[in-house]
């Protein structure tokens, strides 16, 4: 039986994650039996073992972690570069941010919040320009749209006409 850190929670089911860092998460309903966790456990190994093997092969081809000095120089160009590119499409939208904060999310690359203030991730800045352009100008219609509905497609349509092709930049 391999290792694995249990997580309980209000869930239904029984779940198996494996981590950037290797780790085997299994997340299981607060009232489930010990024994029903590891026979889940037990019936999963091969796809345990299969999903270990070719995280561990990411991990090893992926570029080494960022330094702190990376990540100052990231947020420095993205604090010049997207001050720049927000005044400018939000004067174009006609849209009004109250805010710009750069951070380190590694899983977003832009967020509006409900009172209309705007967050990056410096590791944007890694990205072609268009693909910058693309997440500046998603996250300024959410000032006017709130959802990721029809009208918020058609806002993002009316600024970039490309947005389909932009996107496939930042996979």
């Amino acid at each position: 039986m391999c290792e694995y850190e249990l997580i309980r929670s209000g869930r239904r089911t029984l779940a198996l994650e494996i981590t950037r860092d290797c780790r085997v998460l299994v997340r299981a309903p607060q009232r489930i039996s010990k024994a029903r966790i590891e026979a889940f456990v037990a019936s999963h190994e091969d796809w345990i073992r299969r999903h270990l093997e070719r995280q561990k092969q990411r991990s090893a081809a992926a570029p080494p972690p960022p330094t702190e000095a990376d990540i100052a120089a990231l947020k420095a160009r993205a604090r010049e570069t997207l001050l720049y590119k927000v005044s400018y499409w939000a004067n174009i939208m006609g849209v009004s941010p109250v805010g710009i904060k750069i951070t380190t999310a590694r899983k977003r690359y832009g967020s509006c919040s409900a009172k209309n203030s705007l967050c990056f991730s410096c590791f944007l800045m890694q990205y072609p320009e268009e693909a910058i352009d693309l997440v500046v100008v998603h996250e300024l219609c959410h000032i006017t749209e709130k959802n990721h509905g029809p009208r918020f497609y058609a806002l993002l349509e009316r600024y970039l006409p490309d947005y389909r092709e932009r996107k496939k930049l930042l996979k």
